[in-house]
């Protein structure tokens, strides 16, 4: 691509096209700021990711007005089946659709285009341009290209990078070095399986180590299967961690083994590129959020849930409070504060979602809510409150909440 159109400057530099980014760059561009929009690859471009979308999702979209266009798209899917250790099963309702973010991110992409904002690719972020010594305020950023590097000075920028801590080391944002999860998926095709695995399920099995596998139609009788694994990295005080000793290829493989639709998914199968890993940044941690010129959002601000590692609604979210917090103005420090405490208003939700990671900690824990749910009208409501986020996931799995599963049925 040719960079003789990219400006010298622009209003707000918002590096990374995800779904973070573009949503912060399409808000921002509608009430008519200069908006650069930068990535690091070419789009469309694949992304490792479990393609689905809940309801927070669905309510993001919808303030971006894409809704509709990313509906006509997806799968629409209406339960989520969670399957326990001993192979009990529960469909919990909820708006749910999977969408390949290959497809996904092109379409906020390009929404963000549309509004006005200018996207140019692939450029990768270097250094933030700083007024004064390397710790004040930032003025932009270097980018890089393959033909060279670009300064594009901006009045604000906005770092979208995604979980990988390159850009927020170099920016001097980064906290904790290494991600908080990781995760393996791969597509199959497998049209035979499109009547059996109909809406998204996720196994939980002692087998997998503290971690859960995934299966999710997408269309075409194409799914997106997966292996993820939280606390995948013990924390140190250094920002710096050791991984567990689990191979992620190895959990793939017993998933195959102890969940019989993922085993005739993949016997059955035709490999749709390859297996890919990436690293999860969860719970609002391991990133400074702010700085006098700049804002960090998305899953580069660790927007992912731990328990779930659902992350796409939340990096919309953040990238949609980033823009509005930009566009009330106001100095630095006053920007900064004030997109703290917008930040912060959601850490107790992700928290609540770090004590429900005692499921993947302790898989009879599954085995215990699917029984239960199974006979409870009212256990079933509780966790399809958690899916639609009008429920507190901690409550399932803190200890009153597991002794009131064991009061007798009304």
């Amino acid at each position: 691509m040719s960079f003789s159109a990219l400006p010298s400057q622009c209003d707000v530099l918002v590096v990374g096209a995800g779904p973070a980014g573009s949503a912060c760059a399409q808000w921002l561009a509608r009430q008519g700021l200069e908006v650069v929009l930068v990535d690091q690859h070419d789009f469309p471009r694949d992304k490792v990711c479990g393609d689905g979308l809940i309801p927070d999702a669905h309510r993001a979209l919808q303030r971006l007005g894409v809704h509709g266009e990313v509906m006509a798209a997806a799968q629409s899917v209406g339960h989520v089946g969670c399957i326990g250790p001993r192979g009990g099963r529960i469909d919990v309702p909820g708006r749910v659709a999977v969408l390949q973010r290959r497809v996904l991110d092109d379409i906020l992409k390009r929404s963000a285009e549309r509004a006005g904002a200018r996207f140019f690719a692939p450029l990768r972020f270097e250094a933030p341009l700083t007024i004064g010594s390397a710790d004040a305020r930032v003025a932009g950023a270097l980018l890089r290209s393959a033909t060279g590097t670009h300064e594009l000075q901006a009045r604000w920028t906005v770092l979208a990078t995604g979980a990988v801590p390159k850009a927020l080391m170099a920016a001097g944002m980064c906290d904790r070095h290494t991600p908080s999860g990781v995760a393996l998926r791969g597509y199959v095709r497998n049209g035979a399986m499109r009547e059996r695995i109909t809406e998204l399920e996720v196994v939980w099995h002692k087998r997998l180590r503290k971690g859960y596998g995934w299966i999710f139609p997408c269309r075409d009788g194409v799914f997106n299967i997966g292996v993820g694994l939280a606390h995948s990295h013990a924390r140190r005080g250094d920002g710096r961690a050791t991984m567990a000793d689990v191979n992620l290829r190895e959990m793939f493989q017993t998933f195959g083994e102890v969940y019989a639709p993922a085993r005739d998914l993949l016997a059955g199968g035709e490999w749709v590129g390859e297996l890919k890993g990436a690293p999860l940044r969860c719970s609002l941690e391991g990133a400074q959020l702010a700085r006098p010129g700049l804002l960090v959002t998305g899953e580069a601000a660790g927007s992912t849930y731990a328990f779930t590692g659902e992350g796409i609604g939340k990096a919309m979210e953040t990238g949609l409070i980033a823009a509005e917090t930009l566009l009330a103005g106001g100095s630095d420090a006053a920007v900064g504060e004030r997109y703290r405490q917008h930040i912060g208003a959601l850490k107790p939700r992700f928290d609540l979602y770090e004590r429900a990671n005692r499921v993947n900690d302790h898989p009879w824990l599954a085995d215990l809510l699917i029984w239960r749910a199974r006979k409870s009208p009212r256990i079933l409501q509780r966790m399809a409150g958690v899916l639609e986020e009008t429920g507190n996931p901690g409550h399932l799995v803190s200890l009153r909440g597991i002794t009131r599963l064991f009061i007798p049925l009304r």
